[in-house]
């Protein structure tokens, strides 16, 4: 029987700044289709993982890969989502949107038909004219979120993007992308602090050592969705990860 080369595949990946280890021989896959979560303390190489996923910075040992093709840098096949959302202040919510397709020369006929379609799942459509300083925070978290779709990327990465949100907000955000994961089925790696924000949403959390900075466990979280904060088994995995 042949390897599995779906989904993304981290083995042994170890990057070191200068002479600092950022990270030491991370393993870990999200199969096609599923809700990765990483968490750990601050410092324990987090963002630097998805940095590397990204192909925004290169490992210095070990191998990334996406079904089967080596991560060499940055390429359409992911989208980054970040806390500070990065929109154009200068354009509408609807150019915001359509950006990465017009860097990549889509036709304006296939560039309307594709913000309209992600506009409308993130329930923006009648916003598209605003400006991002007439938004919301929320709100400028899904015109991030709706241009990540717009390139249709295979894997999406969230690096803390609803950790800048009020608690409410964050919550229905949580909700809404979950909405969007179960349309879209992307596979997603999504870095937080939040415990309750990780089984709220993953299949799977990868949890980081700060002082190794390596994996210390990976969990599966088979609770069913939509999932309550206070039932008993939601709090039970929350210690869980805690121990």
């Amino acid at each position: 029987m042949g390897i599995n080369h779906d989904g993304l595949i981290l083995k042994d990946v170890t990057k070191v700044f200068d002479d600092f280890t950022a990270i030491d021989k991370v393993s870990f896959t999200a199969s096609e289709g599923e809700f990765v979560c990483i968490i750990g303390p601050s410092g324990c190489g987090k963002t630097t993982v998805l940095r590397l996923v990204a192909g925004l910075v290169a490992p210095s040992s070990g191998s990334l890969s996406i079904n089967g093709t080596p991560i060499s840098g940055p390429g359409s096949d992911r989208g980054m989502i970040f806390q500070e959302y990065a929109l154009f202040p200068w354009r509408t919510v609807r150019d915001n949107v359509a950006f990465g397709l017009e860097i990549k020369g889509v036709s304006k006929k296939a560039r309307d038909e594709r913000v309209d379609r992600y506009l409308r799942l993130v329930g923006l459509s009648e916003f598209e004219a605003r400006y991002p300083y007439e938004l919301s925070g929320g709100m400028k978290q899904r015109v991030a979120i709706a241009r990540v779709l717009a390139n249709e990327p295979t894997v999406m990465l969230a690096d803390e993007p609803f950790g800048a949100l009020d608690v409410q907000t964050r919550r229905q955000m949580q909700e809404e992308f979950l909405n969007i994961w179960k349309s879209e089925r992307k596979t997603i790696l999504f870095v937080t602090h939040s415990v309750e924000e990780a089984i709220f949403l993953a299949d799977k959390i990868v949890l980081l050592s700060a002082k190794a900075r390596s994996v210390k466990r990976i969990m599966s979280v088979e609770l069913p969705r939509p999932r309550e904060r206070l039932d008993a088994e939601f709090s039970a995995l929350h210690e869980a990860v805690l121990a």
